[in-house]
């Protein structure tokens, strides 16, 4: 999916299931500290789950199953790969894994809910920014505490790690989630075809005047509009504005999937604004009713069903916004829909230097208070992250069936089926750099935008920080409406009043909603907080 679940019409659902699981977690646990009582990695409150005895190896004597639930669909060779991957288990720890999925567009609700409700399962993923954050699952007590248990369950893995990844993984200086290990960038870019741009005679795509000068041609060139996307191109024009603007960088408080909060720089991170009430958010709307206008994206963008990347791979957009990560890997699609189209990226934040590295906490896999078994997932944890065999085969799959390696880039057989042979995890929190293997689908500029940023990156400051929203929820679902009322039209150009009349009326209808409170809120809690070094 090209947004993960940056997707406008969950913002509601999103805001209303945070809220619920605060009083289903309330109601369902014991001894789990309140949100109330911790707000940040930092604080000093909270309790922690210790699964286990500690203290002595794991007794490995009794036949366990773990049940793992990921992100994504089944895919149908999934239950192959599995058996294989059940053969070494069962050999090396006398377990085997049964693996439950949560399809995309149920995330914003059954994701909550998994923890909240009480099932018994062993492992499942977790980040600061999934619909509930990691430290929030830490803070209400629904992780297992395996600070201590790694030493005797996961040697290898604890010290494969370096302290720092771990740092950013601590809560109350606990750790409740096992870090990737696999090095990674996600910043929002303009892709444009470039087989497009040779033939206007124009320059690479570098900045907003490059960017409109390759629009303009495609509309007058084209049969098809530059953006041909959906309503969920306001959220992308959004965080093109905000990468393109100073310092800003984004901030917590209201969720990433609505025109959200930004920290005026990385150094000044307590400076929280709500861009709507800035000349520079002005000055965009009324450029964003003049590319609607121009017919930069088409004039029933709002109920359209098909998003500009999917037209571009049909040949029906000139250009589409999204990650690094998503435009690299679907090179292959590109290829095999467009053989002859080429692309290249333009990312919105690197020339103000705000590209953000991913730390390792961000794809986390976690122990659920449940788990009957957490040594044993411990131990899994570790196999599939230390040992190439396992992770060749939750990462690719089975050798010769879903991939074989071609001068160092795993690509498809020859006689691969996708009716039966096709297959595979959303495992992203196991991955490991020194085992991953390039997939002859991605671009090889992948990687060569990780070395070139890995120089050059900073930390997020709110890396480590959860901000508890328990006394906002009010405002939040408030907040979200205008949002989905008004903010994606200002995105897309589509108000009825004229811009300026508009974007105040939305800043009116913000403070109305309590965009205040909100952050206040977050001023306050992040007054206790360190950014993880």
């Amino acid at each position: 999916m090209k947004k993960g679940q940056r997707i406008f019409s969950t913002i509601i659902a999103v805001v209303l299931c945070i809220s619920m699981i605060g009083m289903l977690v309330g109601c369902g646990k014991t001894g789990s500290p309140s949100g109330d009582n911790a707000t940040t990695g930092n604080a000093t409150t909270g309790t922690s789950t210790t699964g286990g005895d500690t203290s002595k190896t794991p007794d490995t004597s009794k036949e366990v199953k773990l049940i793992y639930y990921l992100w994504g669909g089944e895919g149908v060779a999934n239950k192959d790969i599995l058996n294989e991957i059940n053969k070494k288990l069962k050999a090396d720890i006398n377990a085997t894994l049964e693996v439950k999925y949560i399809d995309w567009g149920d995330i914003a609700t059954k994701y909550p809910l998994l923890f909240a409700s009480g099932e018994k399962f062993d492992m499942s993923h977790a980040s600061p920014n999934a619909v509930v954050s990691y430290y929030t699952l830490a803070a209400e007590g629904s992780l297992v505490d395996i600070t201590d248990m790694l030493d005797s369950a996961a040697p290898k893995l604890k010290a494969e790690i370096p302290e720092s990844t771990w740092a950013g993984s601590k809560f109350n200086g606990r750790i409740y989630g096992v870090p990737t290990l696999y090095s990674e960038y996600t910043p929002a870019g303009f892709v444009y075809r470039t087989d497009l741009l040779k033939k206007y005679g124009l320059e690479p795509v570098t900045s907003i005047e490059t960017m409109t000068a390759y629009m303009d041609k495609v509309l007058e060139n084209e049969k098809f509009p530059p953006l041909n996307g959906t309503a969920n191109l306001a959220q992308d024009l959004y965080d093109m504005f905000v990468d393109l603007t100073g310092k800003w960088i984004e901030a917590p408080g209201i969720p990433s999937n609505q025109l959200y909060l930004v920290a005026t720089s990385p150094d000044n991170y307590t400076d929280i604004i709500h861009p709507a009430f800035t000349e520079e958010f002005e000055n965009w709307v009324v450029m964003m009713r003049e590319w609607a206008d121009k017919g930069y994206w088409p004039k029933d963008v709002l109920s359209a069903q098909i998003d500009d990347k999917d037209n571009a791979l049909n040949g029906l957009s000139g250009a589409f916004i999204t990650h690094m990560t998503d435009w690299t890997g679907n090179y292959g699609a590109f290829k095999e829909k467009l053989p002859d189209a080429d692309t290249d990226f333009w990312t919105f934040a690197e020339a103000s230097g705000k590209i953000k590295r991913k730390q390792g906490v961000e794809n986390s896999t976690v122990i659920s208070v449940t788990s009957e078994n957490p040594e044993r997932a411990l131990m899994a944890i570790e196999k599939f992250m230390t040992d190439e065999s396992y992770y060749r085969l939750i990462q690719y799959g089975i050798e010769g069936r879903q991939y074989e390696i071609v001068n160092g880039v795993a690509q498809k057989p020859a006689n691969f089926n996708p009716d039966v042979d096709a297959g595979g995890f959303s495992a992203w929190a196991l991955r490991n750099d020194k085992f991953n293997i390039p997939y002859a689908s991605e671009d090889p500029r992948r990687y060569e935008l990780i070395e070139k940023w890995n120089k050059t990156a900073i930390n997020d400051p709110f890396m480590g920080f959860s901000f508890d929203s328990t006394k906002l929820s009010t405002q939040l679902s408030s907040v979200a409406n205008v949002d989905s009322q008004l903010g994606i039209q200002l995105m897309l150009g589509k108000t009825t009043d004229d811009p300026k009349t508009a974007v105040q009326k939305y800043r009116d209808q913000l403070k109305k909603a309590g965009v205040d409170d909100i952050i206040n809120e977050l001023k306050a809690q992040l007054a206790n907080h360190k950014p993880v070094k």
